[in-house]
């Protein structure tokens, strides 16, 4: 049944609605096993009954009449249940109602299973036989798995739904996704796609479609000559079926039928890269549910044509695109690249479809001060562009066409913030210290010379963590030696005489340049960080070089090397450091050894810190990686992003393990991950002993405020009642219910950020 499961998925997700998506699965799953009844019961999600949404089978009248609540009769049953209920004779079962309207009567046979995304029960897929007798194992595990397949689409389709009735009637609609940056965004939807992604073209109406039908046969023209191009350019490095490849691209061009469809739905007003990417994908789709292998292959030819036509569209769409004030980049997975391109005074908000709040472009919008959501898998991203809406990277929620009540109640939020701001605005030149006077120092991590000005204003003491990979990803080739010293230049210059941190490249994982390619099935475990550089010295030696020409006559230069594993990683790194040093005196250049030391970020490091703190002058944990580490979450995915959490006992015993094994070696520790930006996390990590926090600019004033209300001695007696705690959720209620205690709970975030309707 393997093929018919993929032909049903394939089918389902070429649906242009929901409905059609349900008569396709109630269709196809009766067809493919042969029952009498196939029906499909979607929670309504105001009243939280189960209402019969699609049949093919029962009486087609009864569509949209019939209810269960949670628990009644046998499709209530298996909602409540979450697991498949099979029945040879279902008249018997206590649990079963007749509803006339249905005509079941006539069936007795019954196996119904739910559908379920994200922990919460969407619906019930029932099939039903007049005879009696039980489903074997085999269709109920058909009917199970296609089910969970089905999950996804349903509830992509379900939002895409709630969507179109919102854009028809102006009414709110609200989806959910992970708090990535702190702040609310009020602003306009701009949404930003792979330029030859057919998959990702948003949903757009043509306001002059005149105009879209002529950039279509533009576009059309381009893409025939490009074509056409390459074919005669390679004509002689070719063979004849090769050859053949590039005719039935210009023929498929030249197919009067495609571009038909496509006017056709320009003229229903959409756009002509709209219109252009449902065909194609149409057309994919057909190819791909086909069951000869040579058609099925076909698929990719007409996929890679559709890119080509695209492409050229989308040029000419782009180069008429400006990004307004209050910009909300929206897309289905952003980068730091796509948030250089937007004016810093425009960007309000940042929402990602994929990623979690430890994701890159998550920690560089924090920096950046810029509220963000991340992990908005069910909003149908496509179709919002230019809608209205608010950004809540307190709680995670997205409000589309938010209403006047709405709208004024952010807006007291967002007011309210800027209050707090104010507030504490005198603690700039006042230092990093708990009320009894322990002292502590207060750094930030940087990226972007946008960071430098905030870090400043706001008293930062120094920097933990400067990410040089920021000018390589935003570049598309590697930066010189000179080009990079003139950016490190800045930096140091703007923080002199503070210290400044700066950590060697550190790509891989979730930060891939473009121009170095790095593949793999589990980058997070694979080759990133110090194995990177170590593998290629001429790209580590001419980054230190760089850093250590930018630091002459200023010399606050620190320098630290990223994910490193084991001793022998920092003597390797430490001969290269010294082997560029040498070679910088030697050509006159009169600079001191900057400082040399390591990040602490893999549990291999945590129970070596003793051994590795004797062979550097600091050491620093970068909380995010080591928390991913220690509890086999991938920071990036957004469905076990809930089990990823900082203050995790296992995280927060690993933490108190450096620190101690530091201060045995009387080696300095900080911490730049970030858990040293928030008021709770930071007041343990002073507890534990740590000697630097370094955090987003935007949080600094926070934490500095909680320090200087508390004793130290208070926060080691805090310290000890956490560390009896076993879960990551009692410790973050017992951090919080201090703060409050203390009078300073508004530190954390707004206390409301949930209109009472909402609630």
């Amino acid at each position: 049944m393997l093929g018919s499961l993929r032909s049903i998925v394939q089918q389902v997700n070429t649906a242009r609605d929901l409905p059609s998506a349900l008569d396709i699965i109630v269709r196809r799953v009766r067809d493919v096993m042969q029952t009498r009844v196939c029906s499909v019961y979607l929670r309504d999600k105001h009243s939280g009954n189960y209402v019969l949404m699609a049949t093919e089978g029962l009486n087609q009248d009864a569509v949209g009449k019939v209810h269960m609540a949670p628990g009644e009769g046998l499709v209530g049953n298996v909602a409540t249940r979450e697991e498949p209920i099979n029945l040879e004779h279902a008249e018997a079962h206590p649990a079963f109602q007749y509803f006339p309207a249905t005509g079941e009567e006539r069936f007795s046979a019954f196996l119904g299973t739910p559908i379920i995304h994200h922990r919460s029960v969407l619906g019930v897929l029932v099939v039903q036989q007049a005879e009696r007798r039980r489903f074997d194992e085999g269709e109920e595990a058909f009917l199970v798995t296609l089910s969970a397949q089905l999950a996804g689409v349903i509830a992509h389709a379900e939002a895409t739904g709630a969507l179109a009735t919102m854009g028809q009637q102006r009414n709110e609609a609200k989806f959910s996704g992970l708090a990535a940056s702190p702040g609310i965004a009020i602003g306009r939807a701009h949404i930003v796609a792979p330029p030859a992604n057919l998959a990702t073209v948003p949903f757009a109406c043509a306001m002059d479609v005149d105009a879209e039908l002529a950039l279509f046969q533009q576009a059309l023209s381009a893409a025939r000559s490009e074509i056409r191009e390459v074919g005669e350019r390679l004509k002689g490095e070719l063979n004849k079926e090769e050859r053949a490849l590039f005719d039935a691209y210009i023929s498929m061009l030249d197919d009067s039928s495609i571009a038909v469809e496509v006017c056709e739905r320009i003229r229903q007003k959409l756009t002509a890269s709209r219109a252009w990417a449902e065909v194609m994908l149409e057309h994919v789709r057909r190819f791909e549910a086909m069951s000869d292998s040579y058609f099925r292959d076909r698929a990719a030819d007409v996929r890679d044509l559709g890119a080509r036509v695209l492409m050229h569209l989308r040029q000419q769409e782009q180069s008429q695109r400006d990004y307004p004030n209050n910009t909300i980049l929206i897309g289905e997975e952003l980068t730091a690249s796509v948030l250089a391109d937007v004016p810093r005074e425009k960007l309000a908000g940042l929402v990602s479809v994929k990623g979690s709040g430890n994701s890159h472009v998550a920690i560089l919008a924090r920096a950046m001060g810029v509220p963000a959501v991340m992990g908005a898998q069910d909003l149908p991203w496509e179709q919002v562009d230019g809608v209205d809406m608010i950004v809540d990277g307190y709680r995670g929620n997205l409000h589309l066409q938010p209403g006047s009540e709405l709208r004024r109640h952010y807006e007291a939020i967002v007011a309210e913030e800027r209050e707090l701001a104010r507030n504490l605005d005198h603690l700039a030149q006042l230092p990093g210290e708990t009320a009894d006077g322990h002292r502590i120092r207060l750094w930030v991590n940087t990226g972007l010379m946008a960071d430098v000005v905030r870090s400043l204003e706001r008293g930062a003491e120094g920097v933990g963590l400067y990410r040089t990979e920021v000018p390589f990803l935003l570049r598309d080739r590697f930066p010189s030696e000179e080009e990079q010293r003139e950016i490190y230049r800045e930096q140091l210059e703007a923080f002199a005489p503070r210290p400044v941190t700066m950590r060697t490249l550190d790509i891989g994982g979730d930060k891939a340049l473009t121009y170095f390619p790095i593949e793999e099935t589990n980058p997070f475990l694979g080759w990133r960080g110090i194995r990177v550089t170590l593998d290629h010295p001429e790209i580590f030696l001419g980054q230190v070089r760089a850093m250590m020409k930018a630091s002459l006559g200023l010399d606050n230069l620190r320098i630290m090397l990223p994910m490193v594993t084991g001793v022998s990683e920092v003597e390797a790194a430490r001969k290269l450091v010294d082997r560029a040093y040498d070679e910088l005196l030697d050509e006159g250049y009169a600079i001191k050894r900057p400082p040399l030391g390591i990040m602490i970020e893999v549990p291999s490091a945590v129970y070596q810190a003793r051994e590795l703190s004797k062979r550097v002058d600091f050491m620093s944990v970068g909380s995010n990686d080591l928390t991913q580490y220690l509890l086999a979450v991938d920071r990036n995915n957004s469905r076990v992003a809930s089990i990823y959490h900082s203050l995790h006992p296992a995280v927060l015993q690993a933490l108190l393990q450096v620190v101690t094994a530091c201060h045995e070696t009387s080696t300095k520790v900080g911490i730049c991950g970030e858990l040293a930006g928030s008021p709770g996390g930071a007041l343990l990590l002073v507890a534990m002993g740590y000697d630097v926090l370094s955090m987003n600019a935007t949080n600094l004033p926070r934490v500095k405020a909680a320090l200087r209300e508390v004793n130290k001695s208070d926060l080691d007696r805090l310290l000890q009642q956490v560390l009896k705690m076993e879960s990551p959720e009692q410790i973050e209620e017992k951090l919080q219910g201090y703060l409050q205690d203390l009078g300073i709970g508004g530190l954390m975030q707004p206390q409301q950020t949930e209109t009472s309707s909402d609630s």
